[in-house]
C-alpha cells in the first residue's frame, strides 16, 4: 500500500521559493477546463430541471436514472477510468517523442479495442435488457418502472459506444495538451439532451431523454475531430493487445478496474437499491442532489485536476523532480481549498433557495426542495474532502501508482456501505447522503497520510495555514450569508422563484463580499493569486 519512493530532493533545488504562484500554462489550462465544466454544469441543471418541470419525482425520472446507470457504469469501468490513471500518463510520454508515429499506432490500437469489445457488449445489453434493470432496481420498485427502464435501457446501450471512442481521442488531446476541444465535450453532450427533449418530450414521453443521451454521446466524440486534424487515426484489429503502449496502460489500469468493478457493480447497484427500498421518489432526489454536488467539484477539483496531471506526469517521470512535483501539488490543494470551502459553505446555507430557484416549476413542488436540499446538505459535508482527494488520487496516477489509490478505495466503500445500512433504519435514504461524506473524509485522510509518507510530506506548502485561514474566512462569510437569508425569508412571502432568486442573490452577494475581505485581511495568499489572474485576464480583453 506505501506510494512509490523517489530520490531524495538535490540539496540546490531546496533554495527555491516554496510558495511561487502557478505557472501561467497551468492557470490558462484550469480556467479552460474549469469554463468548460461551468458550461457543463448549467446545461446540466437545465437538463435535470426539464427532467424535474416536465415529469416531476416519480416513476418515469426513476426509470430513466435506472437505465443510464448501466452504460454509465460499464464506460467508467471499461474505459473512462482509463483516461486519468492510465490513458493521459502513458499518452504524454508518446507524445513528447519527436517521432508521433508510435502515437498514433497506439491510439489505433485502442480504437480497435473498443470497437471490439463494446460491439459485443451492447448485443447483449440489448438482448439481456430485463435481467440486468432487474440487477439494478430493487424488488420493490414498481413493475412500470422496471418496465420502463428497461426500454430506456435498450434506447441508451448504443451510446455506450460513442462515449467510450470519445474517452479515447479525449485522452489523446489531453496529452498533446489540446484542452479546448475535451473540455466543452459534456456541455455539448448535455446541450444535445435538453434540445433533443424538449422537441420530443411531446410525442416521445422520457423516452425523449434516452433518445438524446445517445445522440448526445454522437455529437461529444465528433466535436473532438478538428481538434486531431493532424492526427492519423484509423481503427486497427489486428494485434492491438501486443503493442507496448497497451500492456503498460493495462497493467495501470488493472487496480483501477478492480476498484471500480466495486463502484459499479457492488456500490451504485447498492445505493439505488437501497434508495429505492425507501420509497419511489428516493432516487430522484438523490440524483438531483448530486447534480447540485457536482457543479462546484467539476469547477475546481476536476478542472485543476485535469489541468496539472501533464505537468505532474512529467516531473514524476524526472528522477530530480521530486521537489517540483512537490510544489505543483501543493499549488494545487492550495488552490482547490480555497476555491472548495467557500462554494461548500455558501452552497450548504443557501441549499433550500438554491434548490428552489433551480428545480422548483411545474411538478416539482415545496416539499420535494425541502427534501432534496437536506439531501444536497449531507452531501456538501464531504465536498471539501472529495476536492481535495480528487488531487491526491491524480498524484497517485502520475506517479503510476495506481494499486495504492485503489486498496484506500476499498477501504472507504466497505466504510460507505456499513454506515448506510447502520443507519437506514433512521435516516431512511438521508443515510447514504451521510454515509457518502463518511467515504471521503477517509479516502482523503488515508490518501494525504500514504502519498505525504511516500515524499517526505509535501514540500513545505503550509497547506495547513492555508486551510485555518479559509475555514475561518469561510465561517463568517456563511454566517452573513444566514442572517441576510434569514431576513429575507421573514420580509418576502413563503416559496416562489422570485423570492428564491432574491434570497440568493443578496445573502450569496452579501457572503461573498464577507469572504473576500477576510481573506485579504487574513493575508490568504491563493485568493490574491486568483484576483491577480482575473485582473489579467480582464485586462487582456
Amino acid at each position: 500500500m506505501n506510494a512509490v519512493i523517489t530520490p531524495a530532493v538535490p540539496a540546490e533545488q531546496t533554495q527555491t521559493p516554496l510558495d511561487t504562484r502557478p505557472p501561467e500554462s497551468m492557470a490558462r489550462a484550469t480556467g479552460v477546463i474549469a469554463l468548460g465544466n461551468v458550461a457543463s454544469r448549467v446545461l446540466g441543471l437545465a437538463r435535470e430541471i426539464i427532467l424535474s418541470h416536465l415529469f416531476g419525482a416519480g416513476a418515469a425520472v426513476d426509470a430513466f436514472n435506472l437505465a443510464i446507470i448501466v452504460p454509465r457504469g460499464l464506460y467508467d469501468l471499461l474505459i473512462g477510468g482509463h483516461v486519468n490513471s492510465a490513458l493521459i500518463p502513458v499518452l504524454g510520454e508518446y507524445a513528447a517523442r519527436d517521432d508521433r508515429h508510435d502515437l498514433w499506432e497506439l491510439v489505433n490500437a485502442l480504437l480497435g479495442i473498443v470497437v471490439i469489445t463494446l460491439s459485443a457488449l451492447i448485443l447483449g445489453l440489448e438482448i439481456f435488457a430485463p435481467q440486468i434493470i432487474g440487477l439494478v432496481a430493487s424488488d420493490k420498485a414498481s413493475p412500470a418502472v422496471i418496465d420502463q427502464a428497461t426500454h430506456l435501457l435498450r434506447v441508451t446501450a448504443p451510446a455506450l459506444m460513442f462515449l467510450s471512442l470519445f474517452a479515447v481521442l479525449s485522452g489523446l488531446l489531453y496529452a498533446l495538451r489540446r484542452f479546448t476541444w475535451p473540455a466543452f465535450a459534456s456541455t455539448v453532450f448535455n446541450g444535445t439532451i435538453v434540445i433533443v427533449t424538449l422537441v420530443f418530450a411531446g410525442s416521445m414521453g422520457i423516452t425523449a431523454a434516452a433518445f438524446g443521451w445517445m445522440v448526445g454521446a454522437v455529437v461529444q466524440l465528433g466535436l473532438q475531430f478538428p481538434g486531431l486534424h493532424d492526427a492519423r487515426l484509423r481503427f486497427r484489429l489486428r494485434g492491438v493487445w501486443s503493442h507496448p503502449g497497451v500492456r503498460r496502460i493495462g497493467l495501470l489500469y488493472l487496480p483501477v478496474m478492480a476498484s471500480l468493478a466495486l463502484d459499479v457493480l457492488v456500490n451504485r447497484p447498492f445505493s439505488y437499491n437501497l434508495a429505492s427500498s425507501t420509497g419511489e421518489k428516493s432516487i430522484s432526489y438523490m440524483n438531483w442532489a448530486t447534480t447540485l454536488l457536482q457543479f462546484p467539484q467539476g469547477l475546481v477539483a476536476i478542472a485543476i485536476s485535469v489541468a496539472i496531471l501533464p505537468t505532474l506526469s512529467r516531473q514524476a517521470v524526472n528522477l530530480s523532480g521530486l521537489f517540483d512535483f512537490k510544489t505543483t501539488l501543493g499549488q494545487g490543494l492550495r488552490l482547490a481549498a480555497v476555491l472548495i470551502i467557500p462554494a461548500a459553505v455558501g452552497l450548504f446555507v443557501l441549499a433550500e433557495p438554491v434548490v428552489g430557484l433551480i428545480f422548483e416549476h411545474g411538478k416539482f413542488n415545496s416539499t420535494d426542495t425541502s427534501i432534496t436540499a437536506l439531501a444536497l446538505r449531507l452531501y456538501l459535508l464531504g465536498l471539501p474532502f472529495a476536492a481535495l482527494d480528487l488531487l491526491l488520487v491524480f498524484a497517485f496516477y502520475a506517479r503510476q501508482n495506481t494499486l495504492t489509490p485503489a486498496l484506500i478505495g476499498l477501504l472507504s466503500l466497505a466504510a460507505y456501505m456499513v454506515t448506510a445500512i447502520y443507519l437506514l433504519r433512521w435516516y431512511s435514504f438521508f443515510a447514504l447522503m451521510v454515509a457518502d461524506s463518511v467515504k471521503h473524509v477517509i479516502h482523503t485522510g488515508v490518501s494525504a497520510w500514504l502519498l505525504g509518507r511516500g515524499m517526505d510530506g509535501f514540500g513545505g506548502q503550509r497547506l495547513i495555514r492555508t486551510l485555518l485561514r479559509t475555514c475561518a474566512a469561510a465561517a463568517g462569510m456563511g454566517l452573513t450569508a444566514f442572517v441576510v437569508a434569514l431576513a429575507l425569508d421573514r420580509a418576502l412571502p413563503a416559496g416562489g422563484t422570485l423570492a428564491y432568486a432574491l434570497t440568493v442573490i443578496s445573502a450569496g452577494g452579501a457572503g461573498f463580499i464577507v469572504f473576500a475581505a477576510l481573506a485579504a485581511r487574513l493575508g490568504l495568499e491563493e485568493w490574491r493569486w486568483i484576483i491577480d489572474l482575473m485582473r489579467r485576464k480582464l485586462g487582456a480583453n
